[in-house]
């Protein structure tokens, strides 16, 4: 299996602060949106390989966030697939705006088939 990686971008705005999200108080860039880009950027990574049945759940994010980003400024989200064992699938994610390095940390995401996920799910 050869490793790949993938990247997405955002840029700061009203709606991905701090903030707007509740997570602080300050118009930067919020935690959690950040952790959002990282697993987007994995889930991407992965989904052709999935199939349209299939697709990928995250079942843990260990991240931290150095640097804050202000409004304005673009950030970058890289997934880097380091392993994948059966259905999970592991990655190292990194976050960097435009001065450099904001957060980096560890990703692990699992293939599911769509439809009996969310049968299972609405069970509840």
């Amino acid at each position: 299996m050869h490793m790949r990686s993938f990247s997405v971008e955002t840029v700061v705005d009203e709606d991905n602060t701090a903030l707007a999200v509740g997570s602080g108080d300050l118009e930067v860039f919020a935690t959690p949106m950040m952790a959002a880009l990282m697993e987007n950027a994995a889930a991407a990574c992965i989904a052709e390989e999935l199939g349209e049945d299939n697709t990928s759940v995250g079942t843990a994010l260990a991240v931290s966030h150095v640097r804050a980003t202000p409004t304005g400024m673009k950030v970058k989200a890289t997934a880097e697939l380091v392993k994948v064992e059966g259905r999970k699938y592991d990655f190292k994610v990194t976050a960097e705006d435009e001065r450099g390095l904001i957060g980096e940390g560890t990703h692990s995401r699992v293939s599911v088939n769509r439809e009996r996920f969310l049968a299972k799910t609405y069970q509840k």
